[in-house]
């Protein structure tokens, strides 16, 4: 089964090097933030399977804090491109 984990590990880290040419190459922003929250997503679950290969339950941890900081990094890119009410800036307004 260890190998198996480790084989998944290896594929997934694969899968960051196509998402690190995505933020290259990316034309937009926004497919620059989707690379990188597939490249975080990719970290926890290599994480995630590093822990089932070997049993270090610090993995677990660090996993945790990389979903975290993914999930802040989708909320402050979110926040600071898109205006919080699209009504308001049609009809010159402001909260």
């Amino acid at each position: 089964m260890t190998v198996f984990y480790l084989a998944g590990a290896l594929f997934l880290l694969a899968n960051v090097v196509v998402a690190l040419a995505r933020v290259l190459r990316g034309p937009t922003a926004a497919d620059r933030m989707l690379s990188g929250e597939l490249m975080g997503t990719t970290a926890v679950a290599v994480l995630l399977l590093l822990y089932g290969a070997t049993g270090i339950e610090a993995l677990l941890d660090v996993a945790l804090v990389f979903a975290i900081l993914a999930a802040m990094a989708v909320v402050t890119f979110v926040r600071r491109t898109w205006p919080e009410d699209p009504a308001a800036d049609d009809e010159g307004e402001s909260r």
